[in-house]
């Protein structure tokens, strides 16, 4: 008897909170999509009453809705537009489009304009999830240096998800960090100083399908400043990090991995790809546990010295690429000052003939099964380098390798000098 008692009351429970998990449409608490109206009440109030259901939706019809203020996301809600993937948008470089899209649902911020230390956009908490917008800032310039404004989505908690959106013309985009279990997931635009950052990451952040291109300008100094400042993604404390077919260009740095004061990333990212950058990937510092990068493509040509990768002396923990293709035209595909490296099955083309492909001027690195295809020297060592291997790899320009002041241990076998016959 008490069992289906029990049974009866956990039914009308689940049925109750069914009922309670409704839909609340901002144009019903006043928000109007014509651009020019200030929308931060009512949505904030939608969210609220959102909030007070139980995994309340917020839902956003098509329209460009501006807004002078910030917004708080309660715990469990879902703030939904109308986009079922994210647009190109590159009609607005082309053509000069003074709005964003034509239908969509696409928010426009104004607030700290000027004050990047600024409230977040949208702060995002504990299951919160936004999904199916363009985010657009329509006091920004596509020729001037930048205006800085804060992140436009900033995820706390555990497990918030952002899907299905553009940030089209962001100064600082998402700040995915001091959260658990992060979901990022099918997002494109061009934020122009900060794409997506992480840290303080303890429990496995996800990154899928998030692609930076330039769709809103590459024109003047907001291209120049681009090209200096940018970076696409910025990775700190984060433990297990999976990141999945991911793209930037036209960034100083595309890939960075730091020590901001709470530890390093280890993760792997699958499908990694940086185009047109000054420095593809940057190690500032990395895990002992390692960040493995896989089937990724690199390309640097732009502004002073551009590299593929480089890792800088502050680097004490492991990176390791495999299947990787890294070109220019550039002086060095990577230069090395510390930690550990390996390249395994990796293509190099497109250095300068006079310099090294690889420059390691410290600390240890593994190069074995890679193709060399172009007339410089294929590896360089020399500073303080603790030791390396260098096996198995086919060198087109038949050059062996430079050692300029080696004080390493050098282990060298079974490399092709010169495409055999």
């Amino acid at each position: 008897m008490k069992l289906k008692l029990f049974a009866a009351v956990l039914a009308l429970s689940l049925l109750a909170a069914a009922a309670m998990a409704v839909e609340f449409n901002v144009k019903d608490y006043g928000a109007v999509g014509d651009g020019k109206t200030d929308n931060t009440q009512a949505f904030q109030k939608a969210l609220d009453d959102a909030g007070k259901a139980l995994y309340g939706t917020v839902v956003v019809d098509n329209g460009n809705y501006l807004f002078k203020g910030h917004l708080t996301m309660p715990v469990g809600v879902t703030l939904k537009g109308t986009r079922a993937s994210v647009p190109a948008n590159n009609g607005i470089r082309d053509a000069g489009l003074p709005l964003p899209t034509e239908g969509g649902s696409t928010l426009m911020p104004t607030e700290n304009r000027g004050n990047e230390k600024g409230e977040p956009f949208i702060l995002m908490n504990t299951n919160c999830t936004v999904q199916g917008f363009v985010f657009y800032y329509p006091y920004q310039e596509t020729e001037k240096v930048p205006a800085a404004y804060p992140w436009t989505v900033a995820m706390r908690g555990k497990n918030p998800a952002l899907l299905d959106c553009e940030l089209l013309n962001s100064y600082n985009g998402i700040d995915a960090s001091q959260n658990e279990r992060q979901l990022v997931r099918n997002i494109s635009g061009q934020p122009l100083r900060r794409g997506i950052f992480t840290d303080e990451i303890y429990d496995i952040g996800r990154w899928e399908n998030i692609h930076w291109n330039p769709w809103y300008s590459m024109k003047g100094d907001l291209w120049d400043f681009q090209l200096t400042q940018g970076e696409g993604f910025i990775l700190g404390k984060s433990d297990w990090h999976y990141v999945l077919n991911t793209f930037a260009y036209g960034y100083a740095i595309g890939y960075r991995f730091i020590d901001n004061g709470h530890g390093t990333t280890n993760g792997q990212l699958m499908g990694a790809a940086a185009d047109g950058c000054n420095t593809s990937v940057q190690v500032d510092a990395a895990s002992g546990l390692g960040v493995l990068i896989t089937n990724g493509q690199f390309v640097a040509m732009f502004k002073e010295d551009p590299v593929m990768v480089r890792i800088k002396d502050s680097n004490k923990g492991a990176v390791m690429f495999q299947n990787c293709s890294f070109w220019g035209p550039c002086k060095n595909n990577v230069v090395m000052e510390g930690g550990e490296l390996t390249l395994q099955n990796c293509n190099f083309v497109n250095w300068n003939r006079d310099n090294a492909s690889v420059e390691i001027k410290g600390g240890n690195a593994i190069i074995s099964s890679c193709r060399f295809q172009d007339a410089g020297a294929p590896e360089k060592m020399g500073g303080t380098a603790t030791a390396l291997i260098f096996a198995d790899n086919i060198i087109k320009s038949g050059k062996k390798i430079q050692r300029s002041v080696v004080k390493a241990k050098v282990e060298e076998h079974n490399n092709i000098y010169g495409l055999p016959k």
